[in-house]
């Protein structure tokens, strides 16, 4: 019976982490995610990748003992290349990815819990920013702040937060009403304490799905910036290795088409694996089960 009072009074962190820890693919998944992290400030920091740019071998080398992923046409190591686009990548899907959930959160939250003129008005200014292709809009916020990884980072994180806000709104609108936040009310709760401390707590397992798939979506669409010649200048990204790769596979050079593919499926898969189990330990719905 105490064991039984002792589950129950365990609080939704600590219920999450128990469930986590007893997932052994999901630890695999997060053990790769804080490895790439670990190899992205290393890389920052100049312990790893800092002579990318450094001529080691010939134009072309292919894979060896010496090069694992070979050199490309200037006789750069392809790996150095991958290690220093790890930075590249994951501050991209970081920063994004955070200025994604303030904005979408602050705004759904804000929608849902008080409803009325604001939520219209909430309502009315993403349905009309949504109304312009997505692709379109990236690439005007790109071109008006110029190229530079400040640049990608607002023009993804301003662009990709419309899909959360409507979740948390309509998640907010589902529980504002429910008997825990009367019981805050009747207690002397004011809306922030109702909002933050009950409400919001109890929707985070969209919060923390939607940021590991907007992390991964915004490492993808680097590429495409890339590829349209706006992604990072001056340093090396995977974006800008597969868009090299598309005219080195015409002489069969694929070996900076793969590692930056390889690098890249890595860890979109971790997070999508993380994501969901993470989502699985956090619902409060299938908390128990």
């Amino acid at each position: 019976m105490s064991e039984t009072k002792t589950q129950k009074s365990k609080s939704l962190w600590q219920h999450a982490f128990s469930e986590l820890t007893r997932d052994k693919l999901a630890m695999l998944c997060l053990t790769v995610v804080i490895v790439y992290a670990i190899s992205a400030i290393a890389s920052a920091l100049g312990f790893i990748g800092a002579d990318w740019a450094k001529e080691v071998g010939p134009s072309y080398a292919p894979p060896s003992g010496d090069h694992i992923f070979g050199l490309d046409i200037f006789g750069r190591s392809v790996f150095d290349k991958m290690v220093k686009g790890t930075e590249v990548a994951m501050s991209i899907g970081l920063v994004t990815a955070l200025i994604s959930m303030v904005i979408g959160v602050t705004l759904g939250a804000t929608a849902g819990y008080f409803g009325g003129k604001i939520d219209e008005f909430i309502v009315w200014f993403y349905t009309t920013f949504t109304s312009i292709p997505y692709i379109m809009l990236l690439v005007a916020i790109t071109f008006i702040l110029g190229k530079g990884l400040v640049a990608i980072y607002l023009a993804l994180g301003l662009t990709s937060w419309v899909g959360l806000c409507r979740l948390i709104r309509g998640e907010v609108i589902r529980h504002k009403d429910r008997e825990y936040v009367h019981a805050a009310a009747a207690i002397g709760g004011g809306d922030f304490r109702k909002l933050f401390l009950h409400i919001l707590p109890n929707v985070l397992h969209i919060v923390i799905i939607n940021f590991s798939l907007q992390f991964q979506t915004a490492i993808k669409a680097e590429v495409i910036l890339s590829f349209l010649g706006l992604g990072v200048q001056g340093r090396p990204s995977w974006g800008t290795m597969i868009d090299d790769a598309k005219l080195e596979l015409a002489r069969g050079v694929w070996w900076q088409l793969a590692a930056a593919t390889l690098a890249m499926w890595i860890v979109v898969l971790s997070l999508n694996i993380l994501g969901d189990a993470l989502r699985d330990a956090l619902d409060p719905k299938l908390k128990g089960k």
